[in-house]
């Protein structure tokens, strides 16, 4: 049986039941227990059935699950459940052979993050759990992640998620590409996103009195501080890369709309790869179709839109339109 978060919410909610000693569960009220478990943690108001419920039993009483010891007791012509042993309950358990099979799964898929000094742990974890459950040493891999090893910067990543995790001030050197010479900044670290195979480190910057961003392939040091953390209140990173591609945000940037004319022989691809998330058809004929999105004009974008210049044409807006004009005139100088 699969699990997943409503089933172990059922399962929780079961185990309670199963423990209360000063009441008797018959299966209508288990059904009821479990269904106002859904509601409160999960806001479920469908109710389940008394077959899911039989289910859930079944499996909690096997050996993939808890192996649970479950007394069946007869009241008239009605049956009540209730645990033999007063003491028991599925939180006092190690994980069951289902859940460690599973973990294995997560564990294998992880440890393909080659390169990411945060999960190092993840491989010796892994042959601890194999041992303790005796499950398969068989870790070859078969799922492949877009991930280079030998980025420059990977070896901060640990140090700067720890930093933000513990709320630690940071002094970075730091160098960007237009840059001369390497700058030192007192950085108040927030967040950690990747884009495009780089990661990169957002975070109040007290040298701008701002929010910077740094490439972790740019930084050359970095240094705790002893000062007090200043902790992001205002900013939900989630919203806040909601408008852009990429990793640019201008705050104070309005989105704005671009209108895309796409060849039919790609449109497959981008149909099934939106460009961004607001992209939506706003015409089709036979010959290709055209798109819209809303997003901040930034470099990440444009990047994007080059990547499929032979079968695309920036309809809208004017200023974009322009821009892309520009740099395909300068690119093609190249080739005369």
């Amino acid at each position: 049986m699969a699990t997943n978060k409503h089933a172990t919410i059922r399962y929780h909610s079961l185990d309670r039941c199963f423990g209360n000693f000063g009441r008797r569960y018959f299966i209508e009220d288990l059904i009821e227990a479990c269904n106002l478990s859904l509601y409160e943690y999960a806001g479920i108001t469908d109710g389940i059935k008394r077959r899911q419920i039989f289910e859930d039993i079944n499996f909690m009483e096997s050996e993939q699950g808890w192996s649970i010891p479950l007394e069946r007791l007869k009241d008239g012509k009605r049956v009540y459940y209730r645990y033999s042993d007063s003491h028991y309950s599925i939180k006092n358990q190690t994980i069951n052979q289902f859940e460690a099979e599973q973990l294995k799964e997560t564990l294998s898929i992880l440890t393909r993050f080659k390169g990411m000094p945060q999960f190092e742990w993840i491989e010796e974890l892994l042959v601890r759990i194999e041992d303790t459950f005796k499950l398969s040493g068989e870790t070859s891999a078969f799922v492949g992640f877009e991930q280079n090893p030998y980025l420059k910067g990977l070896n901060y990543f640990t140090e700067l998620f720890s930093a933000i995790q513990n709320k630690k001030v940071l002094r970075i050197a730091y160098k960007g590409y237009r840059q001369t010479v390497e700058v030192e900044s007192i950085i108040h670290p927030w967040y950690l996103k990747q884009f495009n195979n780089r990661w990169f480190l957002f975070g109040f910057n007290e040298n701008y009195n701002a929010l910077s961003n740094f490439a972790l392939d740019r930084i050359f040091s970095v240094s705790e501080v002893q000062k007090d953390y200043l902790e992001n209140l205002e900013i939900d990173f989630e919203e806040f890369f909601e408008d852009v591609v990429g990793v640019t945000v201008k705050q104070n940037d309005i989105p704005q709309k671009v209108l895309i004319k796409v060849a039919r022989d790609l449109w497959p691809y981008i149909e099934s790869k939106p460009i961004h998330g607001s992209q939506k058809v706003k015409s089709k004929n036979e010959n290709d179709v055209e798109i819209e999105i809303s997003v901040q004009l930034n470099h990440e974008i444009i990047s994007s839109l080059f990547s499929y210049m032979d079968g695309i044409e920036i309809e809208e807006p004017e200023s974009l339109r322009s821009q892309i004009k520009d740099k395909l005139e300068q690119a093609l100088k190249k080739y005369y």
